[in-house]
């Protein structure tokens, strides 16, 4: 049970998080961490400047796209990654004499920079509080010359070493084009939206394996007979699809005062995912693969809700700021995401006492 839950979940997280890293890397976004399991101490191995790993609490995921955070960014980020850059490393308080700023100015600047990717930020070992500008490393035309020149493997190395001082325009472009904040609105909406699309994607693809190449073992009810039937590709679609749009009117049942709450008794947590995980696995592949198309579906149909922090409502958060022409300040993102982890927190608590008096005690 333990085992089809977490690769039930573990897949589609990975599809859900896929989604947007594929997507922002289309776009030219920096994603510094892609990750299975809520954020802390993670493994994994790093490549093409994003660290790739599992986290012990494997009950979500997250891929770290750069440039998401709300509000208007630091004033003073221009000479900030300048020096940052000549120095190599550096405290917020060189930052702050560099660039004749106050100390907290410095340090506002430097985390902004952090979560850019265009910084790296103190570790535990550090004494204070030291930045460092990100690892450069000598190109492959650079390495062959001086490899043809004679020079030995740490003279080699050493050529990253060098920080020459930046042109501050330049580099401050070059590290904003890498940023979420940087797109227009239809290519940070697509971001946003390509982890529920991938997931529903995943759903009608499961539809079009279990019922076209796989088969359904169907029993008529008058005769008893059981008969294995197949649908063409474009039945297995209509089929997904239909699905899909069963599972919007029922989530869409949540905001209806007269069955919120018969939705939410139907509805299942982390407990009820688990043992249906393992009732499909034992059933057989074709209905693990339908109960993931569900859980999948299910998984994109409410992150497209309109409630921060998930999809949808950072797509809300989106269009409203295109329309206003306005950002959305800091404090009433912060404000909106703690109302919605508390709903979804009151939610999460009355499924899991209903799987486990479901489940576990058979008295629902």
């Amino acid at each position: 049970m333990i085992v089809a839950a977490t690769v039930v979940l573990g897949v589609l997280v990975f599809i859900h998080e896929g989604g947007h890293f594929l997507a922002s890397k289309a776009f030219g976004v920096r994603v510094t961490e892609f990750m299975l399991g809520l954020p802390g101490p993670s493994i994994g191995f790093t490549a093409g400047g994003t660290k790739f790993g599992i986290t012990p609490i494997l009950l979500g995921g997250y891929a770290r796209v750069c440039g998401m955070e709300p509000g208007e960014m630091s004033p003073h980020l221009k000479p900030v990654l300048a020096a940052l850059h000549r120095r190599g490393t550096a405290t917020m308080e060189d930052i702050a004499v560099d660039c004749s700023i106050d100390v907290d100015a410095a340090y506002e600047a430097l985390e902004e920079l952090v979560e850019w990717g265009s910084a790296v930020a103190p570790t535990k070992k550090d004494r204070f509080n030291t930045y460092r500008a990100p690892e450069v490393k000598p190109t492959r035309r650079q390495v062959r010359r001086a490899q043809d020149a004679g020079l030995d493997a740490p003279a080699v190395l050493a050529l990253g070493e060098a920080r020459p001082v930046p042109d501050e325009d330049a580099l401050f472009q070059s590290e904003y084009r890498q940023q979420y904040r940087s797109l227009p609105f239809w290519k940070r909406s697509v971001i946003l939206v390509a982890g529920p699309a991938v997931n529903l994607l995943f759903a009608v693809i499961a539809f079009v394996v279990v019922f076209t190449f796989i088969g359904s073992d169907v029993q008529y009810v008058d005769t008893g007979e059981v008969m294995h039937i197949t649908l063409d590709p474009i039945q297995a679609v209509q089929l997904g699809f239909a699905y899909i749009g069963a599972v919007v009117q029922a989530v869409a049942g949540l905001f209806n005062p007269a069955t919120a709450a018969q939705v939410v008794e139907g509805s299942t947590s982390i407990v009820g995912i688990a043992v249906l995980s393992g009732n499909a696995f034992q059933a057989g592949v074709s209905e693990f693969l339908l109960f993931m198309a569900m859980i999948s579906t299910s998984l994109g149909i409410m992150n497209l809700l309109p409630i921060p922090p998930l999809d949808g409502g950072k797509f809300i958060v989106e269009v409203v700021q295109k329309i206003s022409r306005r950002a959305v300040s800091l404090r009433v993102m912060n404000a909106l995401s703690l109302a919605g982890m508390a709903l979804f927190l009151c939610l999460f608590v009355v499924m899991v006492n209903q799987d486990v008096q479901r489940f576990i005690f058979g008295n629902w």
